[in-house]
């Protein structure tokens, strides 16, 4: 065996290694776990949306970080996937099919599938700008038919299931909440497994030089054109499957399902997670739906609070949460990270501050202009005061513009401090400048 033979045997990917099978385990450890930490119904929900949110937000970026194929209409894989489960449910129930709950989700993600392959054979023959409106136009498209063809969409009212009718999975009947949530938690672990190992695939990897250099792709003999059809059907397979899931879950789709919000949603996620990371939309999946399920029971304006995260996320961070992490990888390589810990507080701490202060202008100024008559009292910070006095405002704005001061005056420390821990070779501490 030659020395390139040898290196390509001892290679990584060569075969099934611990280190490369812990993670898995580990997330399957986890997820037995979490109902005997979380053991409230609404907490069970709640990961259950988190679940499906995942699954979804890793299709969508089977086409966005691996593919480079922006799309403005990707709900519709994934509602249309769990409107076909939701009429198997039906059929279930009136023909007494001996189809058990956990095989759905396989309907809905080949339904998505064939969805996609009828779509895809015309929208990915160009990527980009082109790509990204015929999407929109599809998407669209489809969801105004949703209110005509009431055969498959059920019109405004939707189509709506039980789940508790199909045929009994070793004796579980999916009664209870957690007996859902351990079937929701299987696919999903096995959706991202499936959805990985694709990315680790020979075609995987070309999505990502047709993603980069199309031409060159084309030049070393690729048709980027299919690679990009395969990888745009890969993805509505486990967009299906998240339909599916959804279908398990609520046991009822509707138009809301298949329109532009859904679909801008599922961006917002995973650009917030990290599009250049595979487990970045894991993360956006996760802050996403804390924001949307419990930030939104403390303000009715959670909703601009997530848009302007999206909008730093973008602006300032554009790999995302997964980015920011990654980029700590380095001074932890170097044994620096500890560095960092001191500036961290003295920075994040006051922009904290900072942050809640302008959230307290936003929330007071909501409450003024909306509250009824005579409501003047508002809480916040669990503290009740009058809105319309002029000491809360002032209160918040200080605290606003104090943090902001603050975490401007500590950056530079802050800066200097990632500039030592990510150079392997600069000093563990700041040299002293002397005045001469």
């Amino acid at each position: 065996m030659t020395g390139a033979a040898q290196k390509s045997a001892l290679a990584p990917g060569a075969g099934v290694t611990v280190a490369a099978v812990a993670p898995w385990v580990a997330a399957a450890a986890l997820l037995v776990a979490l109902p005997f930490v979380f053991t409230s119904n609404s907490a069970i929900t709640i990961m259950n949306q988190m679940a499906i949110t995942t699954v979804f937000a890793l299709a969508y970026n089977m086409l966005l970080g691996q593919g480079g194929m922006l799309s403005f209409g990707h709900a519709v894989y994934m509602g249309v996937g769990g409107f076909m489960c939701v009429h198997i449910m039906n059929m279930v129930e009136d023909y007494s099919l001996p189809l058990p709950l956990p095989v759905l989700p396989i309907f809905g993600g080949l339904f998505g599938m064939g969805l996609a392959t009828i779509v895809g054979a015309f929208s990915t023959r160009k990527a980009g700008t082109v790509f990204a409106m015929i999407s929109l136009g599809v998407g669209e498209l489809i969801a105004a038919m949703s209110v005509i063809i009431v055969v498959f969409f059920g019109g405004e009212e939707g189509v709506s299931g039980d789940r508790t009718y199909g045929l009994p999975f070793f004796g579980i009947e999916f009664l209870q909440q957690i007996e859902v949530y351990y079937l929701t938690a299987f696919w999903l672990l096995l959706s991202t497994l499936l959805m990985y190992l694709y990315s680790r695939t020979p075609l995987g990897r070309m999505a990502n030089a047709v993603r980069d250099n199309p031409e060159r792709a084309e030049f070393l003999g690729y048709s980027a054109r299919w690679v990009r059809f395969f990888s745009f059907c890969a993805s509505g397979f486990f967009a299906g499957i998240a339909g599916g899931l959804f279908a398990i879950n609520y046991e009822i789709l509707t138009e809301e399902n298949l329109n532009l919000t859904q679909s801008g949603a599922i961006l917002l996620v995973t650009f917030l997670g990290g599009v250049g990371v595979f487990f970045g939309p894991i993360i956006g999946a996760v802050v996403f739906t804390l924001l949307q399920t419990v930030l939104s029971l403390e303000t009715e304006i959670w909703q601009l609070y997530l848009g302007a995260l999206f909008v730093a996320t973008v602006m300032f961070f554009p790999g995302g949460l997964a980015g920011v992490l990654m980029m700590h990888l380095p001074a932890w390589r170097f044994g620096k990270a500890r560095l960092l810990v001191g500036p961290y507080i003295k920075t994040l701490i006051p922009a904290a501050f900072s942050i809640l202060g302008v959230a307290a202008l936003l929330e007071i100024s909501f409450h003024r202009r909306h509250a009824a008559i005579g409501d003047e009292e508002m809480t916040l910070f669990w503290t009740t005061f009058d809105s319309h006095a002029l000491l809360p405002t002032l209160i918040a704005a200080a605290v606003a513009a104090g943090g902001f001061w603050l975490a401007r005056r500590t950056a530079p420390e802050l800066r200097d401090a990632w500039h030592r821990a990510n150079t392997p070779n600069a000093p563990a501490a700041r040299s002293d400048r002397s005045a001469a």
